[in-house]
């Protein structure tokens, strides 16, 4: 297979891991947006938010637990988590992904023109 997220996550790529489990890999964006900018990749092939089933669902339940623990651990009393579905919506890798961003005050978004 030939996704970035997979390969990042077995180690064929370096990365700067923050956190690592059975069903989460934890690391620093390279494009930070923020003072804190970490991807939460699950540790199983899904393309996108499309892709989550029954079976595989409690990989995603696992990335917003371990978002948790990182916001406890790290002292970071609020975040966004983001995730880009589609290539319109912005994914550009096509592992699924969620960005935890922090560090700054961000506005709040007032329609969907975002």
């Amino acid at each position: 297979m030939d996704c970035l997220f997979c390969k990042i996550i077995a180690g064929e790529i370096p990365s700067t891991k923050i956190y690592e489990d059975e069903y989460v890999y934890v690391f620093k964006d390279i494009n930070p947006i923020a003072p804190i900018h970490y991807l939460l990749v699950p540790k199983i092939h899904i393309a996108d938010a499309n892709g989550i089933t029954p079976e595989n669902s409690h990989y995603i339940a696992k990335v917003f637990e371990v978002a948790a623990k990182i916001a406890e651990e790290e002292n970071i009393p609020s975040y966004k988590i983001i995730n880009n579905c589609g290539k319109d919506a912005g994914q550009t890798v096509f592992h699924i992904h969620f960005h935890l961003i922090s560090g700054k005050r961000f506005k709040e978004h007032k329609n969907a023109d975002i």
